[in-house]
């Protein structure tokens, strides 16, 4: 019988890593193992941490604690940090590309042993990229995050029970090409206006301040602007999405609700795509209504980017880092060494210990 380790490092940048990684620890802590906390950089809001959780604040910190496994959910994790790394993603591959043209969610950046892949549809690039690079391995486990999507919460905060209208959910990114939130202010201020909905607003934490003050401004009885380290209550809240090509709008879609997208870098038939502002009311609209050939394309859709809706991932990527633990990363090759990168972590970490 193998016998399971005990320590797990959850390393973070972002104060939306907390509800990725909340699930996972969850299943640790019901399997007898310790969790703790780790935030690089200056973007984590220590106030998001539990009064149960504990943080280790220093990379020195760390290697005394020795953890078993790293679970990022971000895209790199320095060598000086102990234990396995497991990637676990920051969001869903929404087609972004990066500065070399390239697709964001496959960049191999040579800082992970595992890779937990969220459905058939990235499982099989990186199934590729592992027979490529041979420093990996790949399992399909489902997100961790959407753990609590798939389970009935006690109450919600963003439910309006007393109100019969249809909720909207506002979400968008941040990066510059692909934001809608600027060029739809207008459309969504006079749609308040009118009250036949109530909208829910949620942004991306790097959003323009300037933006986000614009939103702030329409809140009253029509409007909540929502900031949270939890999407997934607001997103169980709303009826019908309208965003932009930010990864958020697919946790949506897996609930079975449509969404209408402003701009889309990959209008695909699972979206109600509009290119102009003046279609955006008549498409919210028309995806109320919940339409059945657009029904049809969600489902399919969603079997190939998260095809689980037992609430269990978790366990599976729990499951997956144990079994990489007892069988040791003798079969991988060794992880490229970045030296470039590996300095300006260790400058933004200030370690430069061995």
């Amino acid at each position: 019988m193998t016998h399971s380790p005990q320590r797990y490092l959850m390393y973070i940048a972002q104060n939306y890593s907390f509800a990725i990684l909340r699930p996972l620890q969850q299943a640790i802590l019901k399997q007898g193992g310790q969790v703790c906390w780790f935030f690089e950089g200056d973007d984590v809001d220590d106030r998001f941490l539990h009064d149960d959780e504990q943080r280790l604040t220093s990379v020195t910190d760390v290697k005394n604690w020795q953890p078993d496994a790293v679970f990022v959910p971000g895209n790199v994790v320095p060598r000086c940090i102990p234990g396995i790394k497991v990637g676990v993603f920051h969001g869903f591959n929404a087609g972004k590309l990066n500065r070399r043209g390239r697709e964001d969610h496959f960049e191999i950046r040579g800082c992970f042993d595992l890779y937990c892949t969220q459905g058939p549809d990235t499982t099989a690039r990186f199934t590729q990229l592992a027979q490529q690079y041979g420093f990996f391995k790949v399992k399909q486990t489902g997100w961790p995050m959407l753990d609590p999507l798939f389970t009935e919460p006690e109450s919600n905060p963003y439910c309006a029970i007393d109100d019969p209208r249809p909720t909207v959910l506002m979400c968008s990114t941040f990066s510059r090409n692909l934001t809608c939130a600027p060029h739809l202010y207008e459309t969504v201020k006079a749609l308040v206006a009118t009250g036949k909905w109530r909208w829910l607003v949620q942004f991306h934490p790097k959003m323009v301040v300037e933006t986000v003050a614009q939103y702030k401004a329409l809140q009253g009885p029509n409007l909540t602007f929502v900031e949270t380290d939890n999407v997934i209550p607001v997103l169980q809240a709303a009826d019908v999405m309208l965003c932009d090509t930010s990864s958020i709008l697919l946790m949506f879609l897996l609930q079975g609700k449509p969404v209408v997208t402003f701009n889309n870098q990959h209008p695909l038939p699972h979206l109600l795509n509009v290119t102009v502002t003046d279609e955006v009311e008549c498409a919210l609209s028309e995806a109320l209504t919940y339409p059945a050939d657009l029904m049809a394309n969600i489902k399919h859709y969603c079997q190939q980017i998260h095809p689980y809706q037992d609430g269990c991932s978790s366990e599976r990527v729990l499951a997956a880092t144990n079994a990489l633990l007892d069988d040791g990363l003798l079969e991988l090759k060794s992880k490229p060494v970045n030296i470039v990168r590996e300095f300006k972590m260790r400058k933004k970490l200030g370690y430069w210990g061995l």
